[in-house]
């Protein structure tokens, strides 16, 4: 069901909740925290079609924040607040207020959405696209239990890593860096198993737009205290736009772990047969489950973007590497 709200406020959407609640027993019962979208006018559905796929493993409301990106509320446009509330088949197993700002009312976020939390629930704050320099200090951020970003839609995806490098706080994350969980375990696996021999050389490669690939190269750096090099290819190379591939020198020979075509990686090994791997790109609904699954501050992420990714630019740029 989806109930539409032109020029409305705040406390007319708190009534008509409780009214499509008495009315046709959608219940706030169960929902484990609430999910803040911010986004800009026309790019909302994207975002909430993944965030009702993972409602179903994490039961939430959700607040789509949406608003003009070039008007900050100074140009004297009126003030107009548009919403809609989804529930049932429309907003998964959630529930999801759609709030369209315009004008001065789009420049208070915080004001719009403090009304419609729910309480004692954390907050999540996501940022799809263009996200503030320093998200913790933003007004939705600094009520957010997690703040969630996303290099990869960034016009400089390496521009915004050292942004988020340089304003990380607990519980910031980045889903170039959750898109790597599967590349993560799969190379942890493999050092897992004899010989237990030391690596001593690491070369990572990917495309030249993917923030994942950098964050992949700074996390073995920080994890291995060993050599990384790094290069970029083009799109074309592997008909990929994110990791290409990575490859562990070891005393005993190389460990190369190669997506050379979307989806399936090669993994080879010294002495050991070759295995196609399934290692594909991440959807939207996967990284933001992921991300929902734990609301305590991802330590390892926090030293990989304020340690590690200042280690890897460091010794590539005295080395005269690209990255």
């Amino acid at each position: 069901m989806i109930v539409d709200l032109p020029d409305t406020t705040t406390s007319k959407i708190s009534k008509s909740l409780v009214k499509i609640r008495e009315e046709g027993g959608a219940v706030a019962l169960g929902r484990v925290l609430t999910l803040v979208i911010v986004t800009s006018l026309g790019e909302e559905e994207d975002a909430i079609e993944a965030a009702n796929d993972a409602s179903r493993e994490h039961p939430m409301r959700v607040i789509v924040v949406s608003t003009d990106a070039h008007d900050d509320g100074s140009t004297g446009r009126g003030a107009r607040l548009d919403a809609q509330i989804r529930v049932g088949g429309d907003a998964g197993a959630s529930e999801v207020i759609v709030l369209r700002a315009y004008g001065a009312a789009a420049s208070d976020q915080e004001g719009l959405v403090t009304g419609l939390l729910l309480s004692d629930a954390p907050v999540v704050v996501w940022w799809p696209g263009a996200a503030p320099d320093d998200v913790s200090a933003s007004d939705l951020g600094r009520i957010a239990t997690r703040r969630i970003t996303d290099s990869s839609n960034q016009e400089n995806p390496k521009e915004a890593l050292l942004k988020r490098a340089a304003s990380y706080k607990p519980g910031d994350t980045d889903f170039a860096w959750t898109r790597l969980t599967l590349w993560r375990a799969q190379l942890a696996a493999v050092l897992d198993q004899p010989p237990y021999l030391p690596v001593t050389a690491i070369d990572v490669s990917g495309a030249s737009d993917s923030p994942s690939t950098l964050l992949l190269a700074a996390w073995l750096r920080h994890q291995l205290k060993v050599p990384v090099a790094y290069g970029t290819l083009s799109r074309a190379a592997n008909g990929s736009s994110g990791i290409h591939g990575v490859v562990l020198t070891r005393e005993n020979g190389p460990i190369e772990l190669v997506r050379d075509i979307p989806n399936v990686a090669r993994l080879s090994q010294p002495k050991q047969p070759t295995h196609d791997l399934a290692l594909p790109r991440r959807n939207l609904r996967d990284c933001l489950a992921e991300e929902l699954r734990r609301l305590d501050p991802d330590d390892l992420y926090g030293e990989v973007i304020s340690q590690g990714l200042a280690e890897l630019l460091e010794t590539n740029d005295s080395a005269g590497d690209p990255v």
